[in-house]
């Protein structure tokens, strides 16, 4: 493959699972996405561990992004986990995604397992090009938020470093969930 081919190539690895399990996986966050609820039940338990920041952070979320947040925090206390900082982080950190549709998610999913073209060909579509951009760096305008929102220092660097985590601990199991649910 030529260096110039290579560097206009996504990010993502090919290899974890290989191409059927990515397929899959995509496949079943799209409908997730489509399908996405919360229920008042689950919200009104969020009042009882969020501070009142937090909460409004994670209610200005698309529903599709809190759902995932609830699957995520679901996971991570199945696993064993219990530390709020690590939960805080499960919940709130894809909230730097903003309002955006199912169109451009596939749209950047497909441009960082493949080829950023994908990227520049959608942009053409109105809204998207801006909306792949929040996705393309929304671990730090997550982290922002957070902050912004009193999140604990080690909340705000857990939702930062979400891809390639810096903590192999509980920042791997946060990739961990977030790649689960």
């Amino acid at each position: 493959m030529s260096s110039s081919k290579t560097a206009s190539r996504g990010s993502e690895a090919p290899a974890r699972g290989g191409a059927v399990a990515w397929w899959s996986g995509k496949t079943r966050q799209t409908f997730g996405h489509l399908r996405a609820r919360g229920s008042d039940t689950e919200r009104s338990e969020l009042t009882g561990w969020l501070r009142p920041q937090e909460l409004a952070l994670f209610d200005a979320m698309h529903v599709a992004d809190r759902r995932h947040g609830l699957d995520v925090v679901a996971w991570l206390r199945t696993a064993g986990e219990s530390e709020r900082d690590v939960l805080v982080a499960g919940l709130l950190h894809d909230c730097g995604k903003g309002q955006t549709g199912v169109g451009p998610r596939i749209a950047y999913a497909l441009g960082r397992r493949y080829d950023r073209t994908f990227w520049r060909m959608a942009a053409i579509v109105p809204g998207w090009g801006a909306a792949i951009e929040r996705l393309r760096v929304h671990a730090d305008a997550s982290a922002e938020l957070a902050a912004q929102a009193g999140c604990s220092e080690r909340t705000v660097q857990l939702i930062r470093h979400q891809d390639r985590p810096v903590d192999p601990e509980a920042g791997e199991r946060l990739r961990l969930a977030d790649e689960a649910s």
